[in-house]
């Protein structure tokens, strides 16, 4: 038996020898693992901690939504799942590229797309229709062609702010053109002519004429007269005329008839023998009054008669006029200025009446007379009237010197 025990340690020596390479390289081996998952761990936890939960990032662009969701797994520190938490981390980096890909694709579309459609509206809904407003508004502003016949109105009318108007011939009377002109309306100042024209018949230059205080107190238009103080009937006259003086109309009235009422019947009177049949005055200076009116017809026939007396007319024509004590004396009829051939003429506004105008203009050896009543824009509409009525006297002329020469050259032929 102890023969056999130095066999049988040799044997197990042989056995501990063999086996000992395998457990140190299991060992080994071991450790190796160990360090390889520690390393994962350390690989792991960045990514633990930068993809924690990226929850629905939404990028809104027109009609179309899109959503991206990325969702990364926790790794454990069991060996099993080290493959698998080493795949997720290989995926990861391009799944990153992605949703960079996505943002640059999400920046580009709100930087780019935005902007197109903006410029786009500008452009088109805005500067065009502008354009196509310009060229419709020039298309209707044409101006109306004069069509107008004898005594009537087409598209002339709607040119002219006057309810009613009177174009004359102031040789023969004859109607030229006209617009309701019988019309019966308040008159205002243009009545003044009326009482400048029976001053001239009745008194001298230089008479004198006291001022009572009524007359004094006279609203504007006025000359500023003084109670205390006598004025010659040539100053006053020339006040009625020029300045449309309303305090000069009273003095006169007064200083004719007593009182301004007595006056203004004598007007009514004197008016109808000058051819003004549908004229009433209750006042000498035109101011609004119940029961007084006049028409465009009647105030162009009593123009036309005043115009034929010698001393009305001179008058009329001056643009100033100085006052034997002084004062100077502007005269009121701008078509003096304005309107060519221009002779003379008288103006008038209340707010009843609104603005009127009675005036004679000579062109070519032609002469007619305006009347204007319920004027709004009293010196265009004349100035429109006073073309028109030469310009038909002069289709008139042409009209009359045809069958003439037609005459002459069948005479000539013969």
């Amino acid at each position: 038996m102890q023969r056999y025990v130095p066999l049988a340690l040799f044997i197990i020596f042989s056995i501990v020898c063999l086996f000992q390479p395998t457990m140190e390289s299991q060992g080994a081996q071991n450790t190796v693992l160990q360090g390889k998952a520690k390393q994962q761990e350390t690989d792991v936890r960045p990514v633990k901690k930068s993809k924690r939960t990226k929850k629905t990032q939404t990028v809104k662009e027109g009609t179309q939504k899109k959503q991206t969701v990325t969702k990364t797994s926790t790794a454990t520190n069991k060996a099993k799942n080290i493959k698998k938490q080493s795949v997720a981390s290989s995926v990861a980096p391009s799944k990153s590229r992605s949703t960079g890909a996505v943002k640059k694709q999400v920046v580009a579309a709100k930087h780019s797309a935005p902007k197109k459609t903006v410029v786009a509206k500008k452009h088109s809904s805005v500067r065009k229709p502008v354009v196509a407003k310009k060229k419709t508004a020039t298309s209707e502003a044409r101006v109306p062609v004069y069509t107008g016949t004898e005594g009537g109105l087409q598209d002339i009318e709607r040119l002219i702010s006057s309810r009613s108007f009177m174009v004359m011939d102031a040789r023969t009377g004859a109607t030229i053109l006209a617009k309701s002109p019988d019309d019966p309306r308040q008159p205002a100042s243009t009545i003044k002519i009326v009482t400048a024209m029976i001053a001239l018949k009745s008194l001298k230059p230089d008479d004198t004429i006291n001022v009572s205080r009524r007359a004094a107190e006279m609203p504007s238009s006025k000359i500023f007269l003084d109670p205390k103080q006598n004025y010659r009937a040539n100053d006053l006259i020339n006040a009625v005329l020029l300045a449309s003086a309303n305090d000069a109309s009273v003095a006169i009235a007064e200083k004719i008839a007593g009182t301004e009422d007595k006056f203004a019947n004598l007007m009514t009177l004197n008016a109808k023998m000058w051819g003004a049949q549908n004229t009433v005055c209750r006042t000498a200076s035109g101011l609004t009054s119940e029961g007084q009116h006049s028409t465009a017809r009647d105030m162009a026939n009593l123009f036309r008669y005043a115009m034929q007396h010698n001393e009305f007319s001179r008058r009329m024509r001056e643009k100033t006029i100085c006052t034997s004590y002084g004062k100077t004396l502007l005269n009121h009829n701008k078509a003096l200025w304005r309107v060519g051939g221009a002779v003379g003429g008288k103006t008038g506004y209340t707010v009843a009446a609104r603005q009127t105008y009675v005036g004679q203009f000579t062109r070519d050896g032609n002469t007619i007379v305006v009347a204007i009543m319920g004027s709004e824009t009293m010196w265009a509409d004349l100035k429109k009237l006073v073309d028109y009525g030469f310009s038909k006297k002069k289709q008139e002329q042409i009209a009359q010197l045809e069958p003439n020469t037609i005459e002459k050259n069948i005479q000539k032929i013969n």
